[in-house]
């Protein structure tokens, strides 16, 4: 990305404590910005002068903790890296934008992971990427049309007591293997329990 491309980050989701917020403004220092901050009841307000632009960067309390309001656009590489560490480091929600030449890059984040990658080109709109959902459209449709389900259920308990009890039994004897199968069963018998909406 070079500095002349603009970075906008819009719908923001970023919930954190006061001392990310110190170890940001600390980086920003470390960086070389110029910047001040300003704080009240009910918002942290972190000021960031990049070239001839001052950029507010507004954060707002709730309870001990804060949360990251408003849209922001960046021409900055070095603030547009920083505030995507932020996005990831807190597993935080983000649409962000990259406008490069004639083409804007459409990234949808949840939880600090990219699900979505759309690339527009003047009309054309193409998807570069979008993560599989961990259960699909279909998989919910075949098990709610499935007449075995109301048998399946109490077996499906069952299964699950025992896959605990072994679990219990591996960590008890710290047998690292058994764990790491039981685990994996464990995540099997739960996708299937959201399939049947136990």
């Amino acid at each position: 990305m070079s500095k002349s491309h603009e970075v906008e980050y819009c719908n923001l989701e970023l919930r954190f404590d006061r001392r990310l917020i110190r170890n940001f403004i600390k980086a920003l220092i470390q960086e070389g910005y110029s910047l001040y901050w300003n704080e009240s009841e009910l918002q942290f307000i972190i000021s960031i002068r990049t070239g001839r632009k001052l950029i507010k960067l507004k954060f707002e309390r709730i309870g001990e903790k804060y949360k990251i309001v408003g849209n922001y656009s960046f021409k900055d590489e070095k603030l547009a890296e920083m505030m995507e560490k932020l996005i990831g480091d807190t597993r935080g929600h983000a649409v962000v934008k990259r406008f490069k030449d004639r083409q804007i890059l459409i990234e949808n984040i949840m939880f600090g992971e990219i699900i979505r990658m759309v690339e527009i080109s003047g009309i054309e709109h193409k998807v570069l990427y979008q993560k599989e959902p961990a259960v699909t459209v279909e998989e919910v449709m075949q098990a709610l049309r499935s007449k075995r389900t109301d048998e399946r259920i109490p077996i499906l308990r069952m299964e699950l007591d025992y896959e605990l009890a072994t679990l219990h039994d591996a960590m008890v004897s710290g047998d690292v293997k058994a764990v790491m199968e039981s685990k994996t069963k464990l995540i099997e018998m739960r996708q299937e329990m959201l399939l049947l909406e136990m």
